[in-house]
């Protein structure tokens, strides 16, 4: 049980001066990693990582399995010292200011322990004991995030009853319960069913809209997409992309590929189309048409013009997304550095 306390936010700490809270609140970005790199013994896990997240950003942490997101997870909640390099969070420096950077966190690591022989509530008791909250706010505290996180059904019903996704479900619950900033998620949804995976993205995404700043790592990208505003490729312990969704997207197109749909006619639209210039080569497959497209906006705007003054009746027109499953495999091919 020992290891679970230890978690951060669980242990007693000093005071914080009222300079170091007003100086963390006016600090930005809310987690700022400068030049961190973590050796074991030969082995370099991660090398000179910097990035910075912003107040409110959902930050995706992408990479394989071994490609140091976890070591880098475990640094930012403190529980890992640093080869080289520093990490603050909302102004704390994560090696010099532990406890006041656990008082901002919520950490749910990947891996995690539940207690048998305790009902829901009184798991969450135990460790609102931990993160020092009074008693008389406990009670209160624990159903709102039992409400927030659908288990208050469940709340008199013991721990090693529930499913593996309501287990996850209450461990977020636990993460959440001193109300910290900064969420430090490793896979939250690692092993579980689809709904269940569809109800933690859901959460995720009521997080964010409660403001919170958080950092995620998974490896089911196509729902990373859903929630995430940034995103972070990690490889071999070093980051070869960070920032914008869309930003990062639009670094590695070379060129536009448009999708058109067609109620019938394919064939003439497909000669209509190859006659267009900037057209780099035209897909058929039955009525849909990919079109790849080195032209600009009024460009498509017109292509789309001339097929409909052709007489050919467009079912629907729109330029295809990258998704995260491309991206990904781009940047780790090398083809963005």
């Amino acid at each position: 049980m020992s290891s679970e306390v230890q978690e951060p936010g669980a242990m007693e700490a000093p005071p914080v001066s009222q300079n170091q809270a007003v100086g963390a609140a006016a600090v930005e970005p809310m987690i700022q990693i400068k030049g961190f790199s973590k050796y074991f013994g030969s082995f370099c896990a991660v090398h000179n990582l910097s990035l910075q997240i912003e107040k409110g950003d959902v930050f995706g942490y992408i990479g394989p399995n071994g490609a140091g997101k976890t070591t880098t997870l475990k640094f930012l909640a403190t529980l890992l010292k640093p080869t080289t390099g520093d990490a603050t969070i909302a102004g704390f420096s994560v090696t010099r200011h532990i406890y006041d950077v656990r008082r901002q966190i919520g950490y749910m690591p990947d891996e995690f322990g539940v207690y048998d022989g305790m009902r829901l509530w009184e798991y969450l008791d135990f460790f609102a004991a931990a993160y020092k909250i009074p008693s008389a706010r406990r009670k209160g505290i624990i159903d709102d995030m039992l409400e927030l996180l659908d288990l208050t059904h469940k709340r008199d019903d013991f721990v090693e009853t529930l499913s593996r996704g309501m287990k996850q479900r209450l461990c977020l619950a636990k993460t959440l319960l001193h109300d910290p900033k900064v969420l430090i998620l490793d896979e939250p949804a690692s092993g579980l069913d689809p709904r269940a995976r569809i109800e933690i993205k859901e959460l995720i995404k009521e997080l964010r809209r409660m403001g919170k700043t958080i950092m995620i790592s998974s490896h089911i990208l196509a729902e990373l997409a859903d929630f995430c505003n940034k995103i972070g490729i990690i490889e071999r312990g070093k980051m070869l992309a960070a920032g914008d969704i869309d930003e990062i997207r639009q670094s590695i197109k070379e060129h536009r590929v448009l999708e058109i749909e067609l109620l019938n006619d394919a064939d003439a639209a497909q000669r209509c189309i190859e006659r267009q210039p900037g057209v780099l080569g035209v897909e058929a497959t039955g009525n849909l048409l990919r079109v790849e497209y080195a032209g600009n906006l009024d460009d498509i705007v017109a292509l789309h013009r001339g097929l409909v003054e052709q007489g050919i009746r467009v079912v629907w027109f729109r330029e295809h997304q990258t998704d995260l499953e491309e991206v990904f495999m781009r940047v780790t091919k090398g083809e963005v550095a």
